[in-house]
């Protein structure tokens, strides 16, 4: 499956009996290099089974691994893979997400799963969900600046205006046959009203009363959920209309004009993304200034022992964390005393991952920075809600 998104992330900090183990590869996504991957997981996976000999007796840890050592065996697996992998295993929990972005090649055996590199993809203050919709179909994205993933849409959201409406649609007229193929036969699978004088108008309302229905389910279903900025691509009428009927707060004013189904997803990343940005360095700069703030005020800190006990207290409302440091080791969740580690330690986490791990327990919001904007030189800045 592809990258979890922000409203799953419960089921991955959800507690569980140990160990866990956390496995990151970049990988080929090319048929043609999928044997150098395969070598590369086997590795991470030796490197993993050496860390829990320590921790578990051979039956569970050959019972651990079986699942891992049987994807690294499926061939068919390694030839359709994308850029980058993550692999979560628990003796109660196997997930496996082909990512769209380039990961570090790590192997990680912990008490919780090591979260940063999903957490860099799916919170990070650039992302955006696109709403590709014409009078016929709609399909729905959400990414960020790297990429684009459609999104499997909510059963409760139509997929088409037929399925919308319950009943027969008024198809537009070409070449003055309405309704027909270029082979003068009526289309299959749809069912037809035909009238004289009053085709445009009955589009038209079939048309309101589709995008009535999309907007209202993308709106439930997807928006509520994710809090996500939504951009819609379009055609320019089609902006018109369903802009005059939405009620979707997290709807831009601005969206991707044009043809969707001309657009290839990565096209629309391309676009939504120039639309975005200026968006994006605007939150940036309002978190950096909340920051600042809110250290002359005793309510912000970069001190990596202090933000530990504030998250542990569920005092941390919004943490940036630098998305290309590591800082190796663990934080201990009874007490947020943090015990220093090596990257070549399989039982040492990153302290950052840790912190960011606690803030979103207890209902903080994590937001991913790169380094050159990061406003700290620690790797972290929290901002308390008291």
């Amino acid at each position: 499956m592809t990258t979890p998104r922000i409203e799953q992330f419960s089921e991955l900090l959800a507690e569980r009996a140990g160990p866990c183990l956390s496995l990151y590869l970049p990988t080929a996504g090319r048929s043609s290099d999928w044997q150098q991957p395969i070598k590369a997981f086997r590795s991470l996976l030796h490197h993993a089974d050496r860390a829990l000999g320590r921790e578990l007796p051979d039956h569970a840890r050959t019972e651990l691994m079986a699942p891992l050592h049987a994807l690294a065996a499926n061939e068919r697996f390694w030839t359709h893979t994308l850029i980058g992998l993550a692999v979560l295993r628990a003796p109660d929990f196997y997930k496996v997400y082909k990512l769209q972005r380039q990961v570090p090649e790590r192997a990680i055996v912990a008490d919780s799963f090591h979260l940063k590199p999903l957490l860099r993809i799916t919170q990070s203050a650039d992302r955006f969900e696109v709403l590709a919709l014409t009078r016929e179909h709609v399909r729905y994205f959400h990414g960020n600046r790297d990429a684009l993933d459609e999104v499997e849409l909510h059963p409760g959201v139509p997929r088409t205006l037929a399925e919308a409406l319950g009943r027969p649609v008024t198809l537009p007229k070409h070449d003055g046959l309405a309704g027909m193929d270029t082979m003068g036969q009526e289309p299959t699978g749809v069912s037809l009203r035909h009238g004289s004088g009053t085709r445009t108008d009955e589009q038209e309302k079939d048309t309101a009363r589709f995008f009535r229905a999309v907007d209202r389910a993308i709106c439930e279903h997807h928006s509520k959920r994710s809090g996500v900025p939504l951009i819609l691509a379009a055609l320019a009428e089609h902006h018109t209309t369903f802009r005059s009927l939405s009620h979707n707060a997290q709807l831009l004013g601005d969206g991707i004009i044009g043809n969707p189904e001309a657009f290839s997803a990565d096209d629309l990343r391309q676009k939504a993304w120039a639309l975005f940005e200026p968006r994006y360095h605007e939150r940036l700069t309002t978190l950096v200034e909340e920051f600042g703030a809110g250290q002359a005020r005793h309510l912000a800190s970069d001190a990596i022992d202090d933000v530990a006990l504030a998250a542990l207290g569920g005092r941390v409302r919004t943490l940036l964390v630098d998305t290309d440091r590591v800082i190796p080791g663990r934080i201990n969740r009874d007490t947020g005393i943090i015990t220093p580690g090596s990257l070549a330690d399989a039982h040492s986490d990153d302290i950052l991952d840790d912190l960011a791990e606690l803030t979103l327990r207890m209902g903080g919001d994590v937001v991913m920075v790169p380094s050159p904007r990061m406003p700290t030189e620690t790797g972290i800045a929290a901002i308390y809600r008291f």
